[in-house]
């Protein structure tokens, strides 16, 4: 039950998308866990967490500044509302591409609460005048403010309450040194084990009064990426057509009847990433081929095969790239049942391919 604001891509159009629409945050608002006792998942992540606000508390000080990098989809945004709720502050949430001038920040933090906690989403966008003025306000509670322009401008110091900022990021190489060097811890979100999903799906089916045995369960997250809030949409998905097409218990083949309706399959692929690799295989022998000359035999943007379908067919071991193009694996063939040409067979050249 972990999951992340929305993102402008063609992925959120999508059911195994990691980006949440607007029906995933109605839904998600009632499943969030409310402390790290409910979290599920990050083991790594809670325990050290769970130190660092426990200290703060020992101490009656506000938190250090946190960063939080993942994949969409992983708990970042659950994870800053639990740091507010273990500390007994509230939270004041935005984004970096909401924040375009340094005047934005500045009217945000001058109204902040002592204790507070700032969680500001894909921190990596904001504008680089905002970000400067954040580095000051880390690290000294302060900001400065300039009133007039040209030589008469004057910089005014404002003092801040002590605040603490959750900063999330889907592209931590993004985010400049300076800025990484101000919070005070840093953690990255993996993505979770099928046994992690089963337990995300059970809980999230108890909270949504659906009946699921464990084979249903194992089904969901076997197909759900890793990522929670995938497995939730998936279930909500699977929970209607039990509805409808049955008496509303969730199994594993009512389950797997439901995602083949819904054309995920058992790997979690969905149409555009079983159309990349059909084109790949049968149109190109499995590679190489250029990104361009791929994305227009898929009738996709060459954006939207490169950030859409690549990143999770490289994950699955069923894509590779080379500096000569995209390639696919033995594991891709095998996926899709067919059988490569001798030329892509091992030992015949396409281990240079992958050495390259």
């Amino acid at each position: 039950m972990n999951w992340d604001d929305t993102a402008d891509t063609p992925a959120a159009e999508r059911l195994v998308g990691a980006s949440a629409d607007r029906e995933d945050q109605a839904v998600e608002a009632a499943l969030r866990p409310k402390d790290l006792g409910e979290f599920i998942g990050q083991e790594k992540v809670r325990e050290q967490l769970d130190l660092v606000l426990r200290a703060a508390r020992a101490r009656g000080a506000t938190a250090d500044h946190v960063l939080l990098s993942g994949a969409p989809g992983l708990g970042k945004t659950t994870l800053s509302m639990i740091i507010a709720a273990e500390m007994n502050a509230p939270i004041r949430i935005t984004s970096g591409p909401a924040i375009q001038h340094a005047g934005d920040l500045a009217a945000i933090l001058s109204s902040l609460q002592e204790g507070e906690v700032l969680f500001l989403d894909e921190i990596h966008r904001m504008s680089r005048p905002a970000e400067e003025m954040l580095y000051m306000a880390m690290e000294d509670f302060r900001v400065d403010v300039i009133v007039g322009k040209g030589p008469g401008a004057t910089a005014i110091p404002l003092e801040l309450p002590p605040f603490t900022l959750v900063g999330a990021t889907t592209r931590a190489g993004l985010l400049p040194p300076p800025l990484r060097d101000r919070f005070g811890f840093t953690a990255h979100m993996e993505f979770y084990e099928p046994a992690e999903l089963e337990r995300v799906i059970h809980r999230s089916a108890s909270l949504l009064d659906v009946e699921i045995d464990a084979d249903g369960a194992a089904e969901i997250a076997g197909r759900s990426r890793g990522t929670p809030r995938i497995a939730n949409r998936l279930l909500r998905r699977v929970r209607d057509y039990a509805q409808v097409k049955a008496d509303g218990r969730i199994t594993r083949e009512i389950a797997s009847a439901a995602l083949a309706v819904y054309e995920v399959d058992a790997r979690g692929l969905d149409r555009l990433d079983r159309a990349v690799l059909e084109a790949l295989l049968k149109l190109f022998g499995g590679g190489p081929v250029g990104l361009s000359t791929l994305a227009v035999a898929v009738g996709e943007e060459r954006e939207t095969v490169e950030e859409v379908a690549e990143p999770f067919l490289v994950r699955e071991g069923l894509l590779a790239r080379t500096p000569r193009g995209r390639v696919a694996t033995p594991a891709a063939w095998a996926h899709l049942g067919l059988t490569p040409p001798r030329s892509q067979a091992p030992g015949n050249g396409q281990g240079d391919l992958f050495g390259a």
